[in-house]
């Protein structure tokens, strides 16, 4: 029997971040018109940190992601639209108003020991609104797989119907998406995806390591555009994935022209392996903190990967971007 993996494409969720949040509804629509003629199973759309994610802290957006939201529904007869709600960004207002705007699906994410907080949120939107819901455990490489399945079951009791292993630092090594995934799978009663990042650039590599250990939803990103060095490559993947004969549904000629003739023209630079994503994987640090350690870096007059090295030997977490900055300064008065 064939295997068969969906593939999830994040380019307007979390290629919001290499693009600074500055999406226009005339950009995302053409995005999505293709990659639904391209046969995309779910395209996911917000502001890189999710909805209501539009702030001083994490950047404001160009268009107002519920806005976005509306867009990509009117020109998706096939894909379903998906967003991301990280609980104290995001909240159950947010929700309703996405719901109402036309997504199908939400994908709950919290830090990978911080299950508890997406209870609310994964239950209102199954209970309430009727909407697919995916639980999503971010920087997965900082929890250990029995730790993982702890947390992974907690969303399962919420409510989720699909839990991810999300490798948001793209820090993991494919025997360390095997233990996660594979503990995952054998403790779970739903599916299991896996997120990866490519700042190790090891993105591909990574997702065919989940998809051997058991998972059957995977991430991609056209133009691999994403945090850091970005994400699993869509139109890499599902030529990989066809050539390995594990059926996705997309049409790779469909995905390869979204990519180079949609996506590419809008970039402000390629998604390339470069010594601050490299540190990103190598110190575990979450992929959004590349540029702000770069901005930090210029006013401090600092060295980015001195940064990020030291935001990595304390251990900060995605949603302390604050901290960068203040890291920086306390770096800058000490070399003083």
């Amino acid at each position: 029997m064939t295997k068969k993996v969906t593939v999830m494409e994040v380019a307007l969720r979390d290629g919001s971040h290499a693009v600074r949040h500055q999406y226009t509804v005339e950009q995302v629509k053409a995005i999505v018109k293709g990659l639904n003629d391209a046969r995309v199973p779910y395209i996911e759309v917000a502001h890189g940190d999710g909805i209501g994610g539009s702030s001083v802290q994490y950047g404001f957006s160009h268009t107002y992601d519920i806005d976005l939201i509306k867009a990509a529904k009117e020109v998706a007869d096939f894909s379903k639209i998906a967003v991301l709600l990280l609980p104290g960004i995001g909240t159950v207002e947010d929700l309703k108003l996405a719901h109402a705007a036309g997504a199908d699906m939400v994908r709950v994410a919290t830090h990978s020991t911080e299950a508890d907080v997406s209870a609310q949120h994964i239950k209102y939107a199954k209970n309430e609104l009727g909407m697919e819901v995916v639980g999503f455990l971010m920087m997965a490489h900082m929890t250990e797989p029995e730790r993982l399945v702890e947390e992974a079951l907690k969303m399962q009791s919420y409510g989720a119907d699909i839990i991810y292993v999300t490798d948001s630092a793209g820090a993991l090594l494919p025997e360390g998406v095997t233990a996660r995934v594979s503990a995952l799978v054998e403790a779970l009663d739903v599916p299991v995806g896996f997120h990866a990042h490519n700042n190790l650039g090891l993105a591909i590599g990574n997702s065919l390591a989940a998809i051997e250990a058991g998972a059957t939803y995977v991430d991609g990103s056209v133009r691999a555009l994403g945090a850091g060095s970005g994400n699993t490559q869509t139109e890499v993947l599902a030529a990989v994935l066809d050539k390995a004969g594990i059926e996705t549904g997309i049409d790779i000629y469909g995905i390869q022209d979204v990519a180079e003739d949609l996506v590419a023209p809008i970039m402000e630079a390629p998604q390339i392996v470069d010594r601050d994503n490299i540190i990103l994987g190598y110190a575990g640090v979450y992929s959004s903190f590349r540029l702000f350690a770069q901005r930090a870096g210029k006013k401090y007059d600092l060295e980015p990967r001195d940064i990020l090295t030291e935001l990595g030997r304390i251990g900060v977490v995605g949603g302390q971007e604050d901290m960068v900055m203040d890291v920086a300064a306390r770096m800058a008065a000490e070399r003083a």
